[in-house]
């Protein structure tokens, strides 16, 4: 006979062996999801990526962001209205601010995304190259780090605007390929953990060539803080692209981002016209801290301390 006293033992059993059969990953999912800030930023990250996507369709006014018939004083249409279509007003040349909000949006996006991935990519491949192989090879490489991190970030990536020409694609390499060292560092500093343990060991017994060790074991090790820096790097790119814009040598006309607009709004604020600098400012603060809030979620989640 089975008494109800061994029925709740059982059920008790089968539930401490679905917690202990979850993965990092599963485990890192609820965790997340359970952080109601982080799920806030992330439903806040998807609105705005919807917006930047989708929100040409909806304005009535430059679908193509390059239509400078409007300009001009007659074109001038002030304040926000529904009526006019223009929903968050024109700027100071008539062109309609909503239709430049939204692709503002998707190139402060697009920079902060691409510039983030490349920063990743050769600050994980380079650290845990150096960190694998250590000694003199490590040395050299990390030595290599500290030099280019003693040299001021923001004073190389106007010189390269200046010399080679302000476009989208310097800013996408410039911030990109400056800004990996930090990941450099995080990357060597988790590998020299790594390599000592036994499935690697396991891989350099049976002959695996240390660059598949480094693909293959090394980095798919490293995508938990990896995830969480890239996340947190976003918001840092947006930064430094929008500083860049604000000084006028990022994006130039005609197409624009959330740090020319706000240069652009800022520099009207004498005149009365507030939502010019508003509505790019809104979007600007909130995508920021929905990547910080979207970021520190994940760093909780994937922190194995806290499992």
């Amino acid at each position: 006979m089975i008494n109800n006293e061994d029925v709740t033992r059982l059920q008790d059993a089968v539930q401490l062996s679905e917690v202990r059969g979850r993965s990092l990953w599963q485990d890192a999912r609820v965790r997340f999801f359970r952080n109601k800030a982080a799920v806030a930023g992330l439903v806040v990250l998807i609105l705005i990526t919807c917006f930047a996507l989708f929100g040409g369709f909806i304005a009535q006014y430059e679908p193509d962001f390059v239509d400078f018939t409007l300009m001009g004083a007659n074109a001038y249409q002030g304040v926000p209205s529904v009526e006019t279509g223009h929903y968050f007003g024109t700027d100071i040349d008539g062109r309609d601010l909503f239709a430049r909000t939204v692709q503002g949006t998707k190139i402060s996006l697009l920079v902060g995304i691409v510039g983030s991935l490349v920063a990743v990519i050769v600050g994980t491949l380079y650290g845990a190259t150096a960190g694998y192989i250590g000694g003199r090879t490590d040395g050299i490489m990390m030595r290599t780090v500290d030099i280019l991190m003693s040299i001021p970030f923001m004073f190389v990536l106007i010189l390269m605007l200046v010399i080679f020409g302000r476009s989208i694609l310097m800013l996408f390499i410039g911030i990109g390929l400056i800004s990996w060292l930090n990941m450099a560092r995080i990357a060597r500093g988790q590998t020299l953990t790594i390599k000592n343990k036994e499935f690697v060991e396991a891989a350099i017994a049976t002959g695996v060539s240390p660059f598949v060790i480094i693909l293959r074991h090394i980095v798919p090790n490293l995508l938990g803080i990896v995830i969480v820096y890239a996340t947190l790097l976003v918001p840092e790119m947006i930064i430094f692209e929008s500083f860049i814009s604000y000084l006028g040598l990022g994006v130039q006309e005609p197409n624009t981002s959330l740090g020319a607009l706000i240069n652009a709004g800022a520099s009207q604020m004498t005149n009365g016209t507030l939502w010019m600098l508003f509505f790019p400012l809104t979007f600007f603060l909130i995508t920021l801290f929905a990547f910080f809030f979207v970021g520190d979620g994940l760093r909780d989640a994937l922190d194995p301390k806290d499992r």
